[in-house]
C-alpha cells in the first residue's frame, strides 16, 4: 500500500460529521432510507436529466442498503466520502454531496458531485453545504485540488460552482453517460491556494 494512502487511512475517523448552526452533513445510514426514498422519488423528474440512468431497483430498500455499505467501504478505504445534507433543526434530508475519486500521491485531488431534492432547490442549501465541505477537503483530507464537472446546459450548477470559488478550466467531449446519453461537460476546479473568490493567493 502506498505510504500516502496508509497515512490517510490511519487518520480516518470512524465517521465524519460536518456541521454548523443550521446544517449537518454525515455518512448515509440505514435508518435514513424512508427520507431518502421519499425525497428521491418525489424529485425523480427533476434529477434524472443530470444523473446516470436510474436502474429499475434504484429506489428499493435493498439497493439503498447496498449503497450505504459501498459508501462505508469507500470511506474506510479513503476512496470517497459520501455525505447526506440535513437541516439541523428537524433533521430533514435535503440532498447529498459526494467527495469522490480521491487521488493521493502527486495528484492530491478529488472530484465532487451533488444532488438536491426538488422542493429544497434554489434555497441556498447546496452552497451552504459546500462551505462546510471545501474546508474539510483542504484541511481535513489535506487535498490540493477539487474538481467538478457539469453539463453545459446546467446553468444552476455552473452558478453554484462559480459562487463557491471554482474556476472553469475546459470542455470535455463525451465525458459522462448521463440519463442514457453521452454528454459533453464543463470542468471546474478549486485549489487549496485559491481565495474564497476563486483567485489564487500570492505565494511570494
Amino acid at each position: 500500500m502506498p505510504k500516502s494512502v496508509f497515512r490517510f487511512l490511519q487518520r480516518q475517523p470512524e465517521a465524519v460529521q460536518l456541521e454548523n448552526d443550521r446544517y449537518l452533513l454525515r455518512l448515509p445510514r440505514y435508518q435514513d432510507f424512508n427520507q431518502w426514498h421519499r425525497l428521491r422519488a418525489d424529485s425523480r423528474k427533476f434529477l434524472e436529466p443530470w444523473e446516470p440512468t436510474w436502474r429499475r431497483d434504484e429506489l428499493t430498500e435493498g439497493a439503498y442498503r447496498a449503497r450505504v455499505v459501498r459508501g462505508k467501504q469507500e470511506y474506510a478505504s479513503g476512496q470517497a466520502v459520501p455525505l447526506f445534507i440535513f437541516l439541523k433543526d428537524d433533521m430533514t434530508l435535503v440532498g447529498g454531496v459526494t467527495i469522490g475519486y480521491i487521488r493521493r500521491g502527486a495528484a492530491q485531488s478529488c472530484m465532487i458531485g451533488y444532488w438536491m431534492g426538488e422542493r429544497h432547490a434554489g434555497q441556498g442549501h447546496m452552497f451552504a453545504a459546500l462551505q462546510l465541505v471545501i474546508p474539510y477537503i483542504f484541511a481535513g483530507l489535506e487535498l490540493h485540488r477539487i474538481e467538478a464537472a457539469c453539463i453545459p446546459d446546467n446553468a444552476r450548477s455552473i452558478r453554484l460552482l462559480e459562487k463557491a470559488g471554482f474556476q472553469q478550466e475546459g470542455y470535455l467531449r463525451g465525458y459522462l453517460k448521463i440519463n442514457g446519453q453521452w454528454h459533453d461537460h464543463v470542468m471546474f476546479s478549486r485549489l487549496a491556494t485559491d481565495t474564497d473568490k476563486g483567485r489564487k493567493t500570492d505565494s511570494r
